[in-house]
């Protein structure tokens, strides 16, 4: 449904139509709004089957299937990398969080497409990373040959070069928080991190993917369970490889905020 949607709005022009601000406190686009309303509709027909559920959604905000008793979140960004996505970059992706609680640490099922390569990264609690049906472990060793930054205004990218020159050797820059995630998990990228904080709706899916494959991540400096679900919490979020390589970005994070 969603590859209809980019279809019929192609051009950049097209693309860049607006209708308010989302309650994640951006500026919606139409095409986040159509994107959304076909998650919806398919979230309608899981609940009309008998599921009860919370949804948290970049542009509804939180919206209960049923009592608002249980504590299943279905945790949704229609477009993470809307920019790229209004710009015709064919870098962005629909990012789907499960979660049997409130918090990151509670997340049972990620599940990420990214559209312009149209590769699928789903992964469970218990089970693989996978891409497209194939596992996904992030390779051995330290050594940070290519980074990636999230939300990145040029003066919060000098601030985190100048503290990785010497010690990271490219950076990349993809537009999407759940990809740069997922991209660690399949051994792209040797580390990301957010030059601002982030919601749950841009991390929740691929955070999961990530640690699956054994990546190393953190939020905000602090574990998962300190990182809410819920669309008014605001944090950064770190992945690499390995602890010694999180670490090294960890710094390069801290500095954006000195």
């Amino acid at each position: 449904m969603q590859r209809r949607i980019f279809e019929e709005h192609q051009g950049i022009e097209e693309r860049t139509q607006y209708e308010g601000v989302g309650e994640g406190g951006d500026h919606t686009l139409v095409i986040d709004r159509l994107c959304e309303d076909a998650i919806f509709d398919e979230l309608e027909r899981v609940h009309a089957a008998g599921h009860e559920f919370t949804a948290v959604s970049e542009e509804r905000g939180t919206v209960d299937f049923g009592s608002g008793e249980s504590s299943l979140r279905v945790v949704i960004d229609p477009i993470d990398g809307s920019l790229n996505a209004r710009r015709t970059i064919p870098l962005h992706s629909v990012s789907i969080a499960i979660a049997e609680g409130d918090s990151m640490d509670d997340v049972t099922l990620g599940y990420v497409y990214e559209f312009g390569a149209g590769e699928e990264f789903i992964a469970t609690l218990e089970g693989d990373a996978l891409l497209d049906g194939r596992p996904l472990q992030v390779p051995d060793g330290d050594g940070l040959e290519v980074i990636a930054l999230e939300a990145t205004k040029p003066e919060r990218v000098l601030k985190a070069a100048e503290k990785l020159q010497g010690r990271a050797y490219r950076i990349r820059v993809p537009g999407s928080i759940a990809v740069a995630l997922c991209y660690v998990a399949a051994g792209r990228f040797d580390g990301m991190i957010t030059t601002r904080n982030c919601r749950s709706v841009d991390a929740a899916a691929g955070q999961l993917v990530a640690r699956r494959a054994g990546a190393s991540l953190e939020f905000a400096g602090g574990g998962l369970d300190d990182a809410p679900l819920d669309l008014s919490a605001r944090y950064d979020v770190a992945a690499a490889r390995t602890p010694s390589d999180l670490a090294v970005l960890r710094e390069a994070q801290d500095a954006i905020h000195a």
